[in-house]
């Protein structure tokens, strides 16, 4: 009892094993997202990646199915790339994936962090939440808890 007063005067948001998110900078207004305490960096759902140049730097674009069994709404993203990194899956395949960094946002929590991009066809999530962006986030995870920051019934009527 005495360790979880003491959770609770931390004042730090509390976040649960699933929940929405949103990417301002990617015009994402709703992705579902497990919190995956075991992953070190963010990954996000992303098909048809292209690599192109703006301003001098390398970008990517890539097209994301934000709403999980449905491929008819697609949004075209693109962003700075920061990095190509190896990634191990939980399976133990090994990745090379783009890297690029974001903001973030669960209900009023809005930070920036790095996310990878992968195909995530027949996972159950579209993106998973790593330790990275829990940290930038100052989050704790509940992982008896769902959906802290709001349910949305409506995600795919914010893309329409």
């Amino acid at each position: 009892m005495v360790l979880i007063d003491k959770v609770r005067n931390l004042k730090k948001p509390i976040i649960g094993w699933e929940e929405w998110c949103a990417f301002p900078d990617l015009n994402l207004p709703a992705v579902k997202a497990k919190i995956d305490t075991g992953a070190k960096t963010s990954c996000l759902h992303a098909d048809n990646l292209k690599v192109f140049q703006k301003d001098g730097k390398d970008y990517i674009r890539f097209e994301v199915h934000p709403i999980q069994k449905n491929r008819k709404i697609t949004r075209i993203c693109e962003a700075p790339i920061v990095d190509f990194r190896t990634v191990t899956s939980s399976n133990g395949e090994r990745e090379k994936r783009y890297v690029i960094n974001t903001t973030f946002k669960f209900g009023d929590q809005v930070f920036t962090s790095d996310l990878t991009l992968t195909t995530r066809y027949g996972m159950r999530f579209r993106m998973l939440l790593g330790k990275e962006a829990l940290k930038a986030g100052g989050f704790l995870v509940d992982p008896a808890k769902s959906y802290r920051f709001g349910k949305n019934k409506n995600a795919k009527e914010l893309y329409l």
